[in-house]
């Protein structure tokens, strides 16, 4: 059994916090100058190249890439041979409270949902636990603003509405969304499961590398298909038109009952922030 005292994670979420609000992933980066320079539209262009420049700035000035900082989501993987001395999630919540006031970040965390009062540190972060073998902790911060957020949809298909309907509903979700949530967009989709797992895995598609695609090849084509008729939308970066709407469509996929056919929807704007450390 290792032992990691809580004190490490609280550094860790910290730090990540921080990093994570302003330098975006390589492959995004890469994403979009790819898109970049596939772009056939000249506002489109114009926007992504404005999109570069912002990215780059944050970069080297160390300072945020989007204003909305984010609901700092916390995905742990915890390894069956670990052992936390300490309170787990009140370290990741210490970490979070720590990252947003030493980095300067939006903090954008409401205590009650209907009476609206700021807790003031951005906490309490919301923390996804998956018990896994080994004796490691993977944190993953992944800062999710809520322009991109709010146009997220969940529905409960039947099964006969079949292939077909998982398609449409997904397109649908983003044409609906429109220029919203900031794109260019990344898509992430949960298929499966009950009405919350379906929302969990399409949140955790969003965590996936953008040049990834789903290890079994029935749904990696999906991927592509549904990809190619978002980008068929015209709606483009910003909204402004153009062929660059969505950088990648991230499906995740579980077992679910046979009377049912969950489908969510979880969409993140061009700033799809995340960062990850193993102790």
């Amino acid at each position: 059994m290792r032992e990691i005292d809580a004190g490490r994670i609280t550094e860790v979420v910290r730090r990540l916090c921080i990093e994570a609000n302003c330098h975006l992933p390589q492959d995004m980066k890469n994403q979009i100058e790819a898109c970049r320079a596939r772009e056939g539209w000249a506002p489109a262009k114009e926007i992504l190249d404005r999109i570069v420049d912002n990215y780059r700035a944050a970069d080297s000035g160390n300072v945020p890439i989007c204003q909305d900082t984010g609901m700092a989501c916390v995905f742990l993987k915890v390894g069956q041979e670990v052992h936390v001395a300490g309170d787990i999630a009140g370290a990741v919540n210490e970490g979070v409270r720590q990252g947003y006031g030493e980095g300067y970040l939006r903090k954008s965390v409401v205590r009650d949902p209907l009476d609206r009062v700021n807790t003031g540190d951005n906490t309490p972060a919301m923390i996804y636990y998956e018990l896994v073998p080994g004796d490691r902790l993977e944190i993953t911060v992944a800062p999710k603003g809520f322009g991109s957020e709010n146009m997220s949809q969940i529905k409960m298909l039947k099964p006969s509405d079949g292939l077909q309907g998982v398609k449409d509903f997904v397109v649908k979700v983003v044409e609906e969304a429109g220029p919203n949530p900031c794109p260019p967009i990344v898509v992430g989709v949960g298929i499966g499961g009950t009405f919350d797992k379906a929302a969990y895995l399409a949140k955790r598609a969003l965590m996936r590398s953008v040049d990834s695609r789903n290890a079994v090849p029935f749904y990696a084509q999906l991927e592509e298909e549904l990809l190619e008729r978002i980008n068929a939308l015209g709606i483009g970066p910003q909204g402004f038109g153009g062929r660059t709407t969505a950088l990648a469509v991230n499906i995740e996929q579980c077992p679910t009952h046979i009377a049912g056919l969950p489908v969510a929807v979880n969409i993140n704007c061009h700033v799809t922030r995340h960062m990850t450390e193993v102790l």
